[in-house]
Order: structure tokens, then C-alpha cells, then sequence
């Protein structure tokens, strides 16, 4: 007589992360709905960020903790599935978070057109994987593109970031001493760092009308999940997932609540935050896999892996599990 399988027993902790930017994760986190889901099981949710170092270790990055839900940028996720990590990608959101080339005032450059033979700035942090660079490279090549000029039309400096400096000082140092002509920066910090610094922006990417020059780390940004866990346990995932959207459902309806998280997700001011993510952005952070976002996302994969920023290809469209998200959606519908 043959008998059933034993599921393996649930995890005593489910763990998530997140990168300082707008996600549905911080805001379930700061609504305290994902402890609540799975408290009955004895399930704890905790934070990597919530953690000493010597416990989040590199997990942000490597995603090596089974147990483990991740929604931020996508070079650490592909750079851990190509590394042969064993993750699935479960959605992407797509937010527009301000990407902008800044210049020094005066420079009359004020416009795409105007970097061809300019300096670009290009960091390099020693971490295992450059997303800082990664991000760097993707925006000028964005901004060059939409001008139709080529990487060779601009000329690419090297600026090394000490480790622990703040984000995009560096560059702006650089920039403001005259070793470069433009930065790419992004995001709320990048807004007050701009203005710590006198930069002045010469291309807005977010009003490019072709979303491919504004593809980058954070658009589209995945959320990843351990195949382990997904193995063994649908269910908790599926439910993890559930959490997310009735959190964009409830961020849709918030703007002033939303602002308010995300000053402390990012660590910005309100002149930060308003100044780095448009009007409505609040009603964008719902997950999906839907072709047009994979196929964005196939690009960045594409551009990382030609400028060694990845151990091998991934196939974006084969890493991608629709399945969950299915499910997730299924639950929140039948609930009252």
C-alpha cells in the first residue's frame, strides 16, 4: 500500500528584503501585514535590514537563504541566477523612480545631443557585484541612444567610490572638480545630492517616450523567491504574493501615506521623495510578468552579460514562474 508523500515541515522564519526604493514589500512590512499572515503557523517575518550584519551576511545579494522573498534591483537577482543560484522569478513592477544625466551649471550641455565627446562618469565600488556601475553604464548608454549616438561618441572615466561613501558623491565630487562632465543618478537621495552639489540635469530619461533608454536596475525590479521554497511550500508563497498586492491595492488609494513610507525606506526628505517619483507613481507597484516587462527585462540581461557584469546568460522567460502570482491573485479575490 502506497502512502502520500510528507510535506517537509514549514520554516520557522519566512524572510524578506528590499532595496530602498518604492515597493510593495516595505509597505506591507510598515502595515505589519506580512508578520499577520502567517502568524497563526508560528511563522515569523523578518527583515534582513532589521538584522546585525553577521545574520543578513550577502543574502540581499546572493540570495543563497531559502527561505527568502526579494524585491529590488534586477542586477543582483541576475547576477545571482546566473551565478547558479537557485531562484525564480515570481514579478516585476515597473515604477518610474527619477533617472536623470546631471551636468555643472553653466556647462551648456542641456541635452542628449550635447554629450557626444562629453566625460562620462562611471563608478567602481569594490563589492562583489558593481550595481552602482552596472546602473551608471545603463543610464548614459540610455541617454546616448535616445540621441542616436553610440558609446564611442562619448568618452568613459573611471571615478572610484571609497567604500561606505554616500550614494553618488563620488561621481557628483567628480563632476564638480572637472574630472567629468555628467553623472547618471537616480532616486530621492540622488535629487538632494544633486543639489548639495549644484548639478543641474541636461536629460530627464523618465521623459523619454521609448521606455527601452530608461531600462536600468530598478525598471523593471524583480521579485524572487528560492526554488526551494517554491518547492516545498506553493502555498507560502503564494500567500506572500497575496500580501504584496493587497498592499499596491491599499497604496493606490494613499499617496500621503505612501510619501511618508518612502521617506523612510529611502532616507530622504520630502523635497527628496517629491522630487523622485511622479505623480501616481503610489498606484504603480503592483507586481505582473506580463510580456512587455520581460522582454524589458531580457534587454537588461542582454546589456549586463555583454559588459561582464553577469557568469553566464540567464533565460529571462525560463526564470520567470507565472504560476504564484496566479495563485496569489486567486486568494486575494476570494477573500472577504
Amino acid at each position: 500500500m502506497s502512502t502520500s508523500p510528507v510535506a517537509p515541515p514549514y520554516p520557522d522564519t519566512l524572510w524578506f528584503t528590499r532595496c530602498p526604493v518604492p515597493t510593495a514589500t516595505g509597505i506591507a512590512a510598515d502595515r505589519g501585514w506580512l508578520a499577520e499572515e502567517f502568524a497563526a503557523e508560528g511563522i515569523a517575518v523578518r527583515s534582513l535590514q532589521d538584522v546585525p550584519p553577521e545574520v543578513a551576511a550577502d543574502h540581499h545579494y546572493t540570495h543563497a537563504l531559502t527561505g527568502l522573498f526579494r524585491e529590488g534591483g534586477n542586477v543582483p537577482a541576475l547576477w545571482a541566477r546566473s551565478r547558479g543560484e537557485r531562484t525564480r522569478l515570481i514579478g516585476l513592477t515597473w515604477i518610474e523612480e527619477r533617472q536623470t544625466v546631471l551636468v555643472r551649471e553653466g556647462s551648456g550641455i542641456a541635452s542628449a545631443e550635447q554629450l557626444r565627446g562629453r566625460r562620462l562618469a562611471v563608478p567602481r565600488h569594490p563589492i562583489a557585484i558593481d550595481f552602482w556601475r552596472a546602473m551608471a553604464l545603463a543610464g548614459h548608454h540610455g541617454a546616448l541612444a535616445s540621441a542616436g549616438l553610440a558609446p564611442g561618441d562619448a568618452e568613459w572615466v573611471d571615478v572610484e567610490a571609497a567604500p561606505g561613501g554616500g550614494q553618488w558623491e563620488a561621481e557628483l565630487a567628480a563632476l564638480a572638480d572637472g574630472r567629468v562632465d555628467a553623472v547618471y543618478v537616480k532616486g530621492a537621495l540622488a535629487v538632494e545630492a544633486a543639489r548639495r552639489h549644484g548639478a543641474v540635469p541636461a536629460v530627464e530619461l523618465d521623459a523619454l517616450a521609448d521606455r527601452r533608454h530608461r531600462v536600468n536596475n530598478g525598471t523593471p525590479r524583480p521579485i524572487t523567491v528560492h526554488q526551494q521554497l517554491l518547492d516545498e511550500h506553493p502555498e507560502l508563497v503564494a500567500r506572500f504574493l497575496a500580501v504584496l498586492l493587497r498592499a499596491a491595492d491599499w497604496a493606490a488609494d494613499r499617496p500621503e501615506d505612501v510619501a511618508r513610507i518612502l521617506g523612510a525606506e529611502t532616507g530622504a526628505g520630502p523635497e527628496g521623495v517629491a522630487g523622485a517619483y511622479a505623480a501616481g507613481s503610489h498606484r504603480t507597484l503592483h507586481p505582473d510578468l506580463s510580456a512587455d516587462r520581460l522582454e524589458l527585462l531580457a534587454q537588461q540581461e542582454q546589456f549586463l552579460h555583454a559588459h561582464g557584469f553577469l557568469a553566464d546568460r540567464v533565460d529571462v522567460h525560463a526564470w520567470a514562474d507565472p504560476a504564484p502570482l496566479a495563485a496569489a491573485r486567486a486568494l486575494l479575490a476570494a477573500r472577504p
